[in-house]
């Protein structure tokens, strides 16, 4: 039976049929029209939706394989979320090679996604760390996928939008770290010219690094915001990790989006000035740290009815720092934006993926709210500057991008074509090829 679904971002809907996936041994269902693997539904856009045809709900691959304990060599099915396999290693001295800024992602989707975290610049994506998944096709047909065995279905399944067959599982390299617990530092900045001489600093000694910036600020305080830095700390023997606050939560969606010029304004105004000191030490633990929104939940509904779309970019360094100041004008004329426009640098470590969305460069995302041609338009004239700074727009955060565009940023796509299971599309894809 055919439903409509969204994405996270609530926009675009699609009518689709959804058949629930929880054996891996298990051949793919047959059915009319095209599959798409569809994993927690947290990507923003269209990548994770297949209007007409089907969705492939593989939650119900939630089961571990192994962890070895003493090498942090996790084996699990491609429906586990990070946020379960976080509540498994930590205890045990083992945290995420790399994490976006949400734990309710499934493995499948961070390799689909390959996702990256704040950590880029040292740690690169979540598929440098992706050591083997088995890859089951349409047909019926099964791939053991590593960097030596049919590397080049590693190459295509890593950033391949779900595209090239059904993930069942994987092994992950986890990192050591010796507690749960953050040490981090909060700059405050004036302008652009200050976050980029604090990432320039910061890069070597920090693992983590990334900056909130006031998306709504105008003149000399354009480009003003709040830079983090941070390492995991020592063992802490006499604090033990806090229980998890429960979850406060938006219960409904409101007639109109909550954020508009005014809200967005005040806010943002408060927030850079809460911090009065110029740098702020602190101790914390790692969910807020790498999780600040996943505290509300259904958070996305604040945006009203019509949804958001998020938009995220790279450039490349050369232009970087005059490229970000041009969109930041433009975003800071048009009244739009979010509370939560994060900004930092990637880092030289390749994607092993074909379509991977990772480069060296800055990279600045947000969320703007749906209100229609106005920020269909204005998205557009952000494409421009990216497009001729040589950049590229993320397309798991995408839902409107122009099939010209998204060739022009993965010129790889003619080399990934062939991977892709004659059975299996995406609302994304149609809309891009077409």
């Amino acid at each position: 039976m055919a439903t409509v679904g969204q994405s996270w971002g609530r926009y675009p809907a699609a009518t689709q049929s959804v058949v629930v996936i929880t054996d891996r041994h298990a051949l793919l269902p047959t059915t009319d029209g095209s599959m798409l693997p569809h994993g927690n539904g947290r990507s923003y856009g269209d990548s994770c939706l297949n209007d007409g045809g089907t969705l492939l709900h593989a939650r119900g691959l939630d089961r571990y394989i192994r962890f070895d304990s003493s090498t942090g060599l996790l084996e699990c099915e491609a429906g586990v979320l990070f946020s379960e396999i976080l509540e498994l290693v930590v205890p045990q001295g083992w945290f995420l090679p790399v994490t976006p800024g949400t734990k309710f992602i499934t493995v499948g989707g961070a390799i689909a996604n390959d996702v990256h975290g704040k950590n880029h610049h040292k740690a690169g994506t979540f598929g440098c760390h992706v050591l083997a998944f088995e890859l089951l096709r349409s047909d019926g047909s099964r791939r053991l996928c590593t960097p030596v065995d049919h590397p080049e279905w590693f190459a295509a399944t890593i950033g391949g939008l779900g595209l090239t067959g059904l993930v069942t599982w994987a092994r992950i390299q986890l990192r050591r770290i010796a507690g749960p617990w953050m040490s981090t530092e909060v700059h405050r900045f004036k302008d652009l010219t200050g976050f980029f001489r604090l990432s320039e600093a910061s890069d070597r000694d920090y693992e983590y690094t990334v900056a909130w910036i006031d998306c709504a600020a105008k003149g000399r305080a354009l480009g003003r915001g709040l830079f983090t830095r941070a390492n995991h700390a020592p063992a802490y023997p006499d604090r033990r990790p806090a229980a998890s606050a429960r979850r406060l939560g938006v219960p409904l969606v409101p007639p109109v989006s909550l954020i508009n010029p005014l809200s967005l304004r005040a806010f943002n105004t408060l927030y850079y000035h809460r911090q009065r000191q110029q740098v702020v030490h602190q101790t914390t633990h790692y969910e807020p740290h790498f999780y600040p929104l996943d505290g509300i939940r259904d958070w996305n509904r604040i945006y009203g009815p019509r949804g958001f779309l998020q938009y995220q970019c790279v450039v490349p360094p050369a232009a970087a720092e005059a490229c970000v100041e041009q969109l930041a004008r433009m975003i800071s004329a048009s009244g739009s934006g979010s509370f939560l426009a994060v900004l930092k640098q990637f880092g030289q470590r390749r994607s092993p993926g074909l379509l991977s969305f990772p480069r060296p460069g800055a990279t600045l995302a947000l969320d703007f709210p749906n209100r229609g041609a106005h920020t269909l338009q204005l998205l557009d004239r952000l494409d421009e500057v990216v497009a001729k700074a040589g950049g590229a727009v993320y397309p798991a955060k995408d839902a409107r991008l122009s099939g010209k565009l998204f060739r022009q940023y993965f010129p790889a796509w003619e080399t990934f074509h062939p991977f892709i299971d004659p059975r299996f599309s995406s609302s994304f894809w149609r809309r891009v090829m077409e």
